[in-house]
């Protein structure tokens, strides 16, 4: 499978996820070819607005343009989001950062999976899903 198939796989995951835990979600397709300041994925319910960057890779750390971050934060900024970055390495769940929670390296930025064990929030975490809800809705 080819590097831009799997960001796309990656991306209906997101999506697939978010809608069946109560938020209603969109994938953006061809976010990072347009010209204008566009996010891979749109969640949001009543209380919340996320604008995601996804990124599937197949190594230990995924680098990030600047213009990438700069895009995101704008589109963000305008649209009333939290701006974040999703990444999914191999065998791993998805891991999710804040903008500031990701490592400048020079012109780029890096996320590790070692920082992603550190620092990444899971998918539960930002739905907001707790360790009640989740045992409660295993039962039934």
């Amino acid at each position: 499978m080819n590097t831009k198939a799997k960001g796309t796989k990656g991306e209906r995951e997101l999506v697939r996820v978010f809608n069946e835990n109560g938020w209603v979600c969109i994938r953006a397709a061809g976010s990072g070819s347009s010209p204008y300041p566009a996010p891979d994925v749109l969640a949001g319910n009543a209380m919340r607005r996320v604008a995601i960057e996804c990124k599937v890779t197949a190594e230990t750390k995924k680098y990030l343009l600047t213009e990438e971050i700069e895009q995101l934060r704008t589109f963000a900024n305008k649209f009333g989001a939290e701006a974040w970055i999703g990444v999914r390495f191999p065998s791993e769940p998805w891991y999710f950062f804040m903008l500031e929670d990701i490592e400048q390296t020079g012109k780029s930025w890096a996320i590790s999976l070692e920082l992603a064990k550190r620092k990444g929030m899971k998918m539960e975490d930002l739905l907001g899903i707790s360790e009640l809800q989740k045992k409660v809705e295993n039962k039934a």
